[in-house]
């Protein structure tokens, strides 16, 4: 009997970008988003006899690291080489390459080519790196404006404001030593009112 062959479906061609690509900001509740979006997808794609799903230990490790270390939460770019994501990540390079393929195919981030034009004697375009972009999970989230978190991208948990207002509601138990050092502290910084 003659072999049916079946066409697969051809992914897209990767996009040629010149100079920059305009990177996606994404502030801390966004990458928590994307974490846990990808804990989730492990969950939901599991099959028996894997550990932990498609996205392995080491595949969480380079999220982790390009999220948190690598990318820029303000200006969004996220362009290193394999061989620092692995030295962030900890791994080997060939595992950096399996781990963003199967992001990839998880729907976590998307990469694109990135091209420089150079003259040698004539215009010459070549291949700088890739540029990785982040899929925040949040259906309704498309751009840095759509954010709504209590800390821009870009700030550190140590620049967390201080309380400045008094807190709603009385505190019943005035009896206690511990609430009553707690208000006079408060009143001592200003941040409870006399």
């Amino acid at each position: 009997m003659p072999r049916i062959r079946t066409r697969t479906s051809r992914k897209t061609p990767r996009e040629k970008v010149f100079r920059k690509k305009p990177g996606i900001p994404l502030d801390r509740n966004a990458k928590v988003r994307i974490m846990a979006y990808a804990n989730g997808y492990n969950a939901k794609h599991k099959r028996e006899g894997q550990h932990r799903g498609p996205i392995t230990w080491a595949f969480l490790r380079v999220l982790k690291a390009m999220l948190w270390d690598i990318h820029n939460p303000v200006t969004g770019y996220c362009f290193p080489s394999y061989e620092t994501i692995a030295e962030e990540a900890q791994c080997c390079r060939d595992t950096v390459y399996a781990a963003i393929h199967a992001l990839e195919e998880s729907g976590i981030l998307d990469w694109v080519n990135r091209f420089d034009k150079i003259y040698q004697g004539g215009w010459k375009v070549i291949r700088t790196s890739n540029a990785y972009l982040f899929r925040d999970p949040l259906p309704c989230a498309t751009s840095s404006e759509t954010y709504k978190s209590e800390n821009p991208a870009g700030t550190s948990p140590k620049e967390e404001k201080i309380l400045t207002t008094t807190p709603k509601g009385n505190i019943q138990d005035l009896e206690n030593s511990t609430v009553a050092t707690l208000i006079s502290y408060g009143r001592a910084i200003g941040a409870i009112a006399a």
